[in-house]
This record gives structure tokens, C-alpha cells and sequence, in this order.
């Protein structure tokens, strides 16, 4: 020992915190288990079929136009709920008035409500002879039982995870930041378009992902509402239950895992952007 602060070796503090090592060990053994054991078996049993039947299971005219109502009104449900939830999210963030508190709880209503009650609750509202639907069958718009009703039952479900994950971000953004802007001469449209919407862009590509896994995984509060005709308004994973209710496995599983591919790939996408995005803002 020499008496020289230099010299002395570290100091190692003591964590609750399991080190690196250990927790990255149960991280990956309880990932395995709950998520990509059971991913693993769906696609082995499907490559079990061999790619002439799965693609034949695929490709039937049925199967891609459940497929293509799935994700296409999924995706658009969750386009909405992107700009609808920031709008939502910057008022509960940015001012305060009456009710507020009432319409921050309004907001997790779709988490906690099952979703077979939202299902009947919106069925009942547009239903011809419902409160809504009452009013707009006279001007021709037909909600329950079509893709309109089906696109409302998305956005309903999945507006909460866009307005939970842009909350903290908003609230986390100084006024001082706006303040600076103005003074160095920026513009209301320029602030908000290259001060703050850069600030939240990650955040909001998070939220939109949620929302679309959220609405392409949707089944109790759609199948109310959607009328569940073959080729109009019928949804991949009811036709998923279809199948096995029939007893055919392999066409069971061939749509479950056109579902978990196509999904894999968009959030694929959805996640490269995002770090594109963070990478370009300097956050990494």
C-alpha cells in the first residue's frame, strides 16, 4: 500500500442488482420459455406440411382476403390512433381543465374492459337499430357487420398504448425548450416540426407498434362487430378458430404462422426505423 490515491485499487460497490451475467441468463431462459419455445413449435409444425401445402393453405382466396382485412384495417387503425393519441396525449400533458383527471382515466378504459364487453358495447352503439347506428343508416353508412365496424373496434382497442407511451416523453420535454425557440426566432410551426416532433419520433414509432400488434392480434371485440362474412368482413384469427373447429390442424397452423410472419416483419421494420431514427437525433 503506498499511500497514494493512484494507487489504491477500486472500490467495488455492493448491488441488490444481480450482476450482468445472471441476469441475462434468466432474461434469455424465461424468453425461451414463455415466448420462443412455443413461436419454434408453431413454425416447426408448420414446415412439417412441407412448402406445397403450406403455401397452397396460404394462397387459398379465403385465407389471404381474412389476411388482408387483418393487417390492412390493422395498420390503418393504428395510423390513426398514432396522430389521434399524440393529440390526446399532448392535451392531458400540456393544460389543465376541468375533467382532465375523468378523461386520463377515460383513456385505459379499453385496458381494462374485456374485450367481448367492448365488442357488445360498439355492436350495440352502431348497430342499425343502436344509438348511432340509427342516425347514420338514414344517410347510407352501414357501420356493424362491415370493415368500417371492424376499423373502429381497432382504433377503440389499441388509443391507449399510443397516449401511455407519449405521456412520459411529453411530460419529460422542458418549457424552457420552447421558450429558447421562440427566442432564437423560431416560429410556432417550426417548433413544434423541428424542436418537438423530433424529440418524441422514437416514442411515437413505439406506440404505433403497440397499437398495430395490439389490432392485428385483436379477436373478442372485433367478432361482435365484424359480422364475420367469408371474403368481407371475416378476420384472420377467427378464421384460425374456424379451422380448428373443424379439425383441420394444418390449415390452423398455416395461417397462424403466415400471421406470425407477416408481424415479425413489419415490427421488424417498425423497429429498424426506429433506431434509424434515434441514431439520425443523436440518442445512441
Amino acid at each position: 500500500m503506498t499511500g497514494r490515491r493512484g494507487l489504491l485499487p477500486p472500490v467495488r460497490q455492493a448491488s441488490a442488482i444481480p450482476g450482468f451475467g445472471l441476469a441475462l441468463g434468466y432474461s434469455l431462459t424465461w424468453l425461451s420459455l414463455i415466448v420462443l419455445v412455443p413461436l419454434a413449435v408453431l413454425v416447426f409444425r408448420a414446415l412439417e406440411l412441407g412448402p406445397g401445402e403450406l403455401w397452397r393453405i396460404i394462397g387459398d382466396d379465403r385465407t389471404r382476403a381474412a389476411l388482408r382485412v387483418s393487417f390492412g384495417l390493422s395498420f390503418l387503425a393504428a395510423i390513426v390512433n398514432a396522430f389521434a393519441g399524440l393529440l390526446v396525449a399532448w392535451v392531458l400533458v400540456r393544460y389543465r381543465f376541468p375533467g382532465r383527471r375523468l378523461l386520463d382515466a377515460l383513456v385505459d378504459l379499453p385496458f381494462a374492459l374485456p374485450t367481448a364487453v367492448a365488442g357488445i358495447a360498439l355492436t350495440a352503439l352502431y348497430a342499425p337499430n343502436g344509438w348511432l347506428g340509427s342516425l347514420l343508416a338514414p344517410i347510407g353508412v352501414k357501420v356493424a357487420y362491415t370493415q368500417l365496424g371492424i376499423f373502429i373496434a381497432l382504433v377503440f382497442i389499441g388509443l391507449p398504448f399510443v397516449v401511455r407511451t407519449l405521456q412520459p416523453v411529453l411530460d419529460d420535454i422542458d418549457h424552457e425548450v420552447e421558450e429558447a425557440a421562440a427566442t432564437l426566432g423560431a416560429g410556432r410551426r417550426q417548433t413544434v416540426f423541428q424542436v418537438l416532433l423530433p424529440t418524441i419520433v422514437p416514442a411515437w414509432l413505439t406506440g404505433f407498434a403497440l397499437a398495430l400488434a395490439r389490432a392485428v392480434g385483436e379477436y373478442g371485440s372485433v367478432i361482435f362487430i365484424a359480422g364475420n362474412i367469408p371474403y368481407v368482413s371475416e378476420i384472420a384469427p377467427l378464421l384460425i378458430i374456424i379451422r380448428l373447429e373443424e379439425f383441420n390442424y394444418a390449415g390452423a397452423t398455416a395461417i397462424a404462422t403466415a400471421m406470425l410472419a407477416i408481424s415479425f416483419v413489419l415490427l421488424l421494420i417498425i423497429n429498424l426505423l426506429q433506431g434509424w431514427t434515434r441514431r439520425r437525433l443523436g440518442y445512441v
